[in-house]
């Protein structure tokens, strides 16, 4: 048996062949993924192990901010000479840095990275564990001076003697290019600048005596666990606080290897992205490979059910045909697995070459394989071809030994549907149930989980019923094909129909893919409907000033000032944030952001309230917030709420009013928290500004004051002027991105449906042999036939294409019902995309049919004839 199956399976290896390619694929990707991230882990904590202080102290901070506020967590610098008197210390050494900087050449360009990695100022001192070392000129000797990284200046032509103009929290000032510095090791994607302490502490803190941290180096012998105790039991005994992070105290402590295991997890949300976008891939090329190999093996089988009958005439039992069967499909998983790993190394490979055209320089040479990587490969490549396998194995076991003296199939062209109409029709009603409930639910939460479980039921309901749509749908799309096309339409429309199972497993594939895609866009085309809504009903201001990557970035004072100062700017309202912990009336702590603004936005926002007015809102010691949020914590207008504000201020603050305005449209984050300016101030006096809305005065017209604050934000590029045109092009643009992803899906989920129409037809080519020579000889001209075998192919893929979408249209209709709780309320359906969809998959169907229909015509009549 072993032996006949080694000689069945090198026999088909060609029609096996496409079946392997989706397993490939997604091995690839998952391969991939994991090599990616254990390279990008590695390589990483390589760096944090190596420059690492033995204890790093810096000032606790939980706000949890959700967005930037503009302010700089920061303790007293001279801890470093109180630590440097405690026994076990070598050395201290002060940090003063600020991240996301900006930093522009005498062009008024950017310096720095423009892909989202930050621009990092930070004062220079270097000892063994320094991640730079300085290869060039000097080191920073006053204000004025500085340090640039080679990579930075390397890309943006910076050299010795250059001037750059660094746009810090506190102010704009400039500085000359005095030396150059080279990364130790890997180049983490950061713009790096170097100034003197006094320097770093006054222009990027604003205060001389201020430190973000302090590097502690132990003396030989002394442990950094030890040196961290010791460090603790001395800030605690002198400044009437203890220095465990877990104990409330001013100050944090990390020993070398905390502080490399805190980068690591915060590098993780990025590291997670990406592998959950591939991990993505991974899946949707299982889910659609699954239904390829099913329908292969399926007719495999049923091609050879005289060969299977004649292994049971000769003594082979049920057992042995269905071992037979799965150790084809393993030997297919093996080897599709070895082939996915090859290509998941080139995979991560070109990652890691993309990763350097982003700035972050990963070596292809220090690649991380581990063990978890070859063996998640061919559990997963050999895991699906084997599940696949199984039930078209346990069909060939069924294949009587009498089989081998007929002309027969065990293909079930001919076995009644009904258990698959009673378990489709069983499991699509819970799925619309689940579907329903989540159209109906009134919280996010339980709406999203119902959501997932009905896109789930009713897809596994979709692919069991299939074919029993196979028939009515068919005959629907096909049915214009014997009017145009004639006798060859009519045989077209008969071949998809003849194996109801066949056609549908094979419509399948695509069906998945494309019901993502109309889901999604759906989804997708109603956000950025409800955005422009809430757009046009809230924006009042005729422009905006924020950040160009990210509109929550604060920036420093002068640019407000210029902005007021423009000619022909009238009404100028600030928003700037804070982060909140608040205890609420229910027991609650609630950490949150809220938002600040100047008294007249009023003229600038459309504001409605449930209770209260603007006025009450930004009153002195006054907040207002979502009238759902005070509901849940049981808040009124009037309650006084303990709030603790920035860094540990803290504040009673009073109720003054409830919004009700959907979520999205709110002015601040959790809870649509807003408070005035001077009230956010006071409290967190330090913020900086992070949108401004600006109206013309009487007399300018709107395009001139544009050109005007362009003019004037010129020095500095992180900032942009918006209308409310730009704000919906925006909005556009980031949504845009989640469709890139679902169209980078749908292709792989296409590609892979391809493979399927292709495999299919041709095996169903081969099956048909003796049929398509009877009809050569009775006149079929061989381009007849290529059309026929063209227009087979077309009905089923706009067969699926139906399926898909139509289930997509009702995945878009639940998902949005999700998005409405949200505020997101707007429905839209975007036909052109539907339409595009439908037509694209007329194409997949003529370009899978081009080689099996090359084929079919090229056979020999005499010999397709004798063909049994």
């Amino acid at each position: 048996m072993l032996k006949s199956t080694l000689r069945s399976f090198l026999a088909h290896k060609g029609r096996l062949f496409l079946s392997a390619l989706a397993v490939i694929l997604s091995v690839a990707f998952v391969a991939g993924s994991l090599i990616f991230s254990d390279t990008v882990n590695r390589t990483f904590d390589r760096l944090f192990a190596s420059t690492s202080a033995d204890v790093a102290i810096s000032p606790k901070d939980d706000s949890d901010a959700r967005v930037p506020t503009g302010h700089t967590p920061t303790l007293p610098a001279a801890v470093a000479k109180e630590v440097a008197e405690v026994d076990g210390v070598a050395a201290t050494h002060v940090d003063a840095s600020v991240e996301n900087i900006t930093v522009v050449d005498r062009d008024n360009d950017p310096v720095g990275p423009t892909t989202g990695a930050p621009t990092i100022a930070v004062n220079w001192y270097e000892t063994e564990r320094s991640p730079v070392r300085l290869t060039s000129g000097h080191a920073p000797r006053g204000a004025g001076e500085a340090l640039l990284d080679a990579d930075t200046a390397d890309k943006k032509d910076v050299e010795i003697g250059d001037p750059l103009t660094v746009i810090a929290p506190p102010g704009s000032f400039e500085v000359k290019v005095v030396g150059i510095v080279t990364f130790r090791t890997t180049n983490p994607g950061a713009a790096l600048l170097f100034l003197d302490t006094p320097t770093a502490q006054s222009k990027l803190l604003g205060d001389k005596d201020a430190a973000t941290s302090i590097a502690v180096d132990a003396a030989p012998g002394v442990s950094d666990a030890e040196l961290k105790r010791r460090v603790a039991a001395a800030l605690g005994s002198s400044s009437g606080s203890t220095s465990d992070s877990s104990s409330g105290s001013s100050y944090e402590l990390k020993t070398s290897a905390e502080q490399a295991e805190s980068a690591a997890d915060e590098l993780g949300g990025f590291l997670d992205v990406i592998k959950y976008v591939m991990l993505g891939f991974a899946g949707v090329a299982v889910l659609v490979g699954v239904f390829l190999i099913v329908n292969t093996f399926s007719m495999l089988i049923a091609q050879r059910t005289r060969e299977l009958g004649l292994l049971r005439a000769l003594g082979a039992d049920r057992r042995q045909v269905r071992r037979s069967v799965l150790i084809e499909a393993v030997l297919l998983g093996v080897v599709g697995s070895t082939l996915g790993l090859g290509a998941g190394i080139g995979l991560a490979a070109g990652l890691i070459e993309l990763m350097g055209l982003f700035g972050m320089n990963l070596k292809s040479t220090e690649m991380a394989i581990g063990w978890q990587t070859p063996v998640a490969s061919y559990v997963v490549g050999v895991g699906v071809t084997f599940v696949a396998a199984y039930l078209p194995a346990r069909r060939a076991a069924r294949v009587s030994p009498m089989a081998a003296l007929a002309d027969a199939e065990i293909a079930g062209v001919g076995r009644p549907l009904k258990l698959r109409a009673l378990v489709g029709t069983l499991i699509a009603a819970a799925g619309t149930a689940a579907l329903v409930g989540c159209a109906a639910a009134s919280d996010t939460s339980t709406s999203a989980s119902l959501l997932g479980l009905g896109v789930a039921l009713t897809l596994v309901a979709m692919v069991v019923a299939g074919p029993l749509l196979v028939r009515p749908v068919i005959r629907v799309l096909g049915g214009v094909f014997p009017a145009v096309f004639g006798s060859v339409g009519r045989m077209s429309q008969r071949n998809a129909l003849r194996n109801p199972r066949r056609t549908g497993a094979t419509a399948a594939a695509l069906m998945v893919g494309l019901a993502l895609v109309g889901g999604l866009s759906v989804a997708s085309a109603s956000m950025t409907k409800s955005f422009d809504e809430q757009i046009d009903r809230t924006l009042g201001a005729d422009f905006v000033v924020n950040g160009a990557a990210n509109p929550f970035a604060p920036f420093p004072a002068e640019v407000t000032e210029k902005v007021r100062e423009t000619e022909g700017a009238g009404l100028t309202v600030r928003n700037r944030f804070a982060t909140l912990k608040l205890r609420m009336p229910d027991g609650k702590t609630v950490k949150s952001t809220a938002a600040g603004y100047d008294k007249r936005v009023d003229e600038v926002l459309n504001l409605s309230y449930a209770r209260g007015s603007t006025a009450r809102a930004l009153a002195p010691g006054h907040v207002a917030m979502d009238k759902d949020f005070a509901r849940d914590h049981d808040v009124r207008v009037g309650s006084v709420l303990p709030v603790e504000v920035a860094d540990k201020r803290e504040a009673d603050l009073t109720v003054g009013a409830l919004t009700d305005m959907d979520l999205a449209e709110g002015p601040g984050l959790e809870g649509g928290l807003f408070m005035g300016l001077g009230t956010l101030a006071k409290y967190a006096p330090d913020g900086q500004d992070a949108t401004l809305f600006v109206n013309a005065a009487d007399g300018t017209d709107a395009g001139t004051l544009r050109d005007r604050l362009e003019s004037v934000l010129d020095p500095y590029p992180q900032l942009k002027v918006l209308d409310q045109a730009d704000y919906k092009k925006l909005i556009r643009e980031q949504i845009a991105v989640l469709l890139y992803l679902v169209y980078a899906l749908l292709g792989l989920a296409i590609v892979i449906a391809v493979l399927g129409v292709v495999n299919t037809l041709a095996l169903s080519v081969v099956e048909r042999t003796r049929e398509i020579g009877l009809l050569r000889a009775i006149g079929l001209a061989r381009r007849q036939l290529r059309r026929m075998i063209r227009l087979e192919s077309v009905v089923i893929a706009v067969f699926g294409a139906v399926l898909g979408l139509a289930l997509g249209l009702v995945w878009g209709v639940s998902m949005q019902q999700v998005l409405a709780l949200q505020g997101l309320k707007a429905f839209a359906v975007p036909w052109s995309t539907i339409v595009a969809v439908v037509i694209g998959s007329v194409v997949v169907g003529i370009v899978a049919a081009l080689l099996p229909a090359l084929r079919a015509s090229r056979m020999n009549v005499l010999e397709a004839i004798a063909h049994e």
